[in-house]
Parts: structure tokens; C-alpha cells; sequence
């Protein structure tokens, strides 16, 4: 019935002396307009967690400069979703695929190895708290940035330079135009991440829950402030890791197994969830911080409550 109706659409098109009549538009997929729309969201969180850290002195701590780093990681990611979305559908070309894809892949790299660049402060902080703030500290932070950066900014080239799939359709992955090699270095990334982020906040909690069971035979209230200190220490970092976890590890498990063969919505329903965490990420690693809670309401309100307790926290409490 199709190429009936192409041979009459072609018939028609020459009868009256005009080319061959151009394809109908292809209907917009609801699960890109989501992923847009999780784009547009995480963009304009990130955004205010960036413009706060860059335009408050008080922000420039190494902590809160990796926390920047996870902001911007997250805020290109947002934009990449959008722009990939822009160009799918409006300026359709292979130029343009495989520079949205490496924007991306450096994008969600970035943000990822911030998180660890972040969970590697948090354990300095408190395995070395009386040296920690030190011109050492910093120099390690930055060096922690460059790397990050450095990383991200090579695996989102490799598409664009060459290690695609456009010109070899078998070698494609479940993620176009990624081949199958390039997406299984990157969820086997994730994976040695993960598991150090879960290894180091195992070490955390070994400390907290030491710390806190010091300070409880120092004031003999073991059995309530223990516990509830204990549980505090537990319960944040559960939270952490939890919410990395159920975001990214879907994914990164597909992108092992999955086959190009395989339905397009598998790769949706598991990639939807992932880009949740950068979403997720300034709740938890900026807008519970009581610093940027303060510059928010200087920044919105003009004022903040006077009586109002102010403390520097240390990155522990990031």
C-alpha cells in the first residue's frame, strides 16, 4: 500500500512539473520532549548554584569550588539535552550528532568524576582535619579540577574525531552515534567510579561513627547522641550513594549489555533516570548548605534574618 501511494505521490509530482515532494515530518518522540524538559530544569538549578559560588567571595573554599565544578558539569549537561533536542529536530545532520554527542559524553563525565573529586574532599576533610585547610589542599583540588576537566574534554572528543559509528551502522551502540567500544569504556568508567565512591563512604562512615562515639564517652550520653549522631552520618550518606546509584547504574548496565537491535525505549527508560541525578546533585551538595541558603536570600530577598546563626561548615557537611 506504501509504494502505491509513492508511485501515485510521484506521478502527481511530475504531472505537474515539481520535484519529488518532500517526506512529512517526523512526529516529535515524547520521550526526547522529557528529556528536554529534564534539561531545561537541570540548566536553570545549576545555573543559580554557579552564578551564587561565582559571585560570592565567601564561596571560594576549595569545597565549594568542586562543588562549582559539579554545578557547571551538570548546567552543560542540562544544555546539551536541550540542544540535542533543538538539533534533532530542527537541524538534522551528522555534523551536528556527533557534536552534541561529545558535548554530552563530556558533559555527564565531567559531572560524574566531580562527584568522586567530591567524595575525595569529604574523606581529606575529616581523615586530615587539622591539615586540611592548607596550601596543599588546594593545589590537590586543583589538580583534582584539571583532571576532571582534562578526562572529560578527551572522552567527549573521541566521537568527533573519528570513533563513530556513522560510516560503520554494525558497530553502532545503543547510544548513536557512540560505537559499542566507546560506550562500554564509558559505563566500565562508571563502574571503577562508583566503586570508589562507594569504598570511600564506606571509610567515611568508619569515621563518623568513631567521631561521634568519641564525643559520646566525652559528655557519658553514649546511648542517645551516638546513636543519633550515628544515624545522621548513615542515614546522609545512604542518601548520596543511594541516589547516584539507582540514577546512573541502570544505565551504565544496559550500555554492557544492551545490542543496537534492541528497541529504542529500553535506552530511554534507563538514560531518563540518569540525567535525574544531575538534577538531584545541587539539592544535595548545595541548597542544603546553610552558606548558600544565605547567599540565596541575599540574592533574592536583599536580606537575610540578622539574628540569624552563620558558621563556616566544614566539607564534611557539603
Amino acid at each position: 500500500m506504501n509504494e502505491s501511494a509513492n508511485v501515485s505521490a510521484w506521478a502527481e509530482a511530475e504531472r505537474n512539473g515539481t520535484a519529488w515532494p518532500a517526506p512529512a515530518p517526523a512526529a516529535v518522540n515524547p520521550w526526547d520532549v522529557m528529556l528536554c524538559v529534564s534539561g531545561t530544569a537541570i540548566a536553570c538549578e545549576n545555573a543559580i548554584v554557579v552564578a551564587i559560588i561565582f559571585y560570592t567571595p565567601a564561596l571560594r573554599t576549595p569545597t565549594f569550588v568542586l562543588v562549582g565544578s559539579l554545578a557547571t558539569a551538570d548546567l552543560l549537561a542540562g544544555a546539551g539535552l536541550v540542544l540535542d533536542f533543538v538539533f534533532r529536530y530542527a537541524l538534522s545532520s551528522q555534523t551536528a550528532s556527533l557534536l552534541t554527542a561529545g558535548f554530552l559524553v563530556a558533559s555527564f563525565t565531567a559531572s560524574v568524576v566531580s562527584l568522586l573529586a567530591i567524595t575525595v574532599d569529604r574523606y581529606f576533610s575529616l581523615y586530615n582535619a587539622l591539615t586540611y585547610f592548607s596550601e596543599k589542599t588546594l593545589r590537590w583540588v586543583h589538580a583534582m579540577l584539571l583532571a576532571t576537566w582534562g578526562v572529560s574534554l578527551l572522552l567527549g572528543l573521541l566521537p568527533v574525531l573519528g570513533w563513530n559509528c556513522l560510516e560503520r551502522p554494525a558497530s553502532c551502540s545503543i547510544v548513536r552515534p557512540l560505537t559499542r567500544a566507546n560506550l562500554t569504556l564509558l559505563a566500565a568508567a562508571f563502574l571503577v567510579i562508583f566503586a570508589l565512591m562507594l569504598t570511600l563512604y564506606f571509610k567515611i562512615c568508619k569515621i563518623v561513627c568513631r567521631h561521634a562515639h568519641q564525643i559520646a564517652l566525652q559528655q557519658h550520653f553514649f546511648a542517645a547522641s551516638h546513636y543519633v549522631a550515628t544515624k545522621k552520618g548513615v542515614s546522609t550518606l545512604a542518601i548520596v550513594l543511594g541516589t547516584f546509584g539507582a540514577s546512573w547504574l541502570p544505565f551504565a548496565i544496559y550500555c554492557l549489555v544492551g545490542e543496537r537491535e534492541y528497541p529504542p525505549v529500553y535506552t530511554y527508560a534507563t538514560l531518563l533516570p540518569a540525567t535525574y541525578n544531575s538534577m538531584i546533585n545541587p539539592i544535595i551538595y548545595a541548597y542544603r548548605n546553610a552558606e548558600i541558603q544565605r547567599s540565596i536570600y541575599v540574592l533574592l530577598c536583599g536580606c537575610f534574618r540578622g539574628d540569624a546563626a552563620y558558621r563556616s561548615r566544614s566539607p564534611s557537611d557539603v
